[in-house]
């Protein structure tokens, strides 16, 4: 942190506190060269987190909106509101942690796939066929085949 009076570019920290309701660091410094002090005041970054569309359009990324398709695929199952916020919290921390500040839509749906399909494989396929766009019956038939196969689930015999 450059000095205000000498130009110094290293101080050190003498009190740090929260200020705003926690929106806002205040930092008292001392620099290392003229021993005057200053304060400082470090705010979160809040730079939205762009998704890019399959048609190449971009928009804001927007919780509730993965909240809500996570939410119709989970109708009529027993998944708590709770899970699937804890999920597509948990989504969003994985992308933030990124430090991309765009992210592909594909990227989302195949991380709310994997959080799905750990919570309730019937949810998980109802997203994937809507997210997957499945052109046909056998489309669909591979993916519930995959699932079986990962999951060591056994092949249905052919008598059943």
């Amino acid at each position: 942190m450059k000095c205000p009076f000498c130009g110094y570019l290293e101080s050190k920290v003498i009190d740090s506190r929260p200020t705003d309701e926690g929106e806002r660091i205040r930092r008292r410094r001392e620099c290392l060269r003229c021993e005057k002090r200053f304060t400082t005041y470090e705010i979160i970054e809040t730079t939205p987190l762009m998704v890019i569309k399959r048609d190449g359009s971009r928009e804001a990324f927007d919780r509730g909106k993965l909240l809500r398709g996570m939410l119709k695929s989970c109708e009529k199952r027993q998944v708590s509101l709770d899970t699937l916020e804890e999920a597509v919290t948990q989504i969003e921390q994985v992308m933030q942690n990124a430090l991309e500040r765009e992210v592909n839509s594909q990227q989302i749906g195949e991380l709310a796939m994997e959080k799905l399909r750990k919570i309730d494989q019937v949810a998980y396929v109802r997203f994937a066929s809507v997210y997957r766009q499945f052109k046909d019956i056998n489309s669909f038939l591979a993916e519930l085949k995959n699932i079986l196969e990962s999951d060591g689930g056994e092949k249905p015999s052919a008598g059943e």
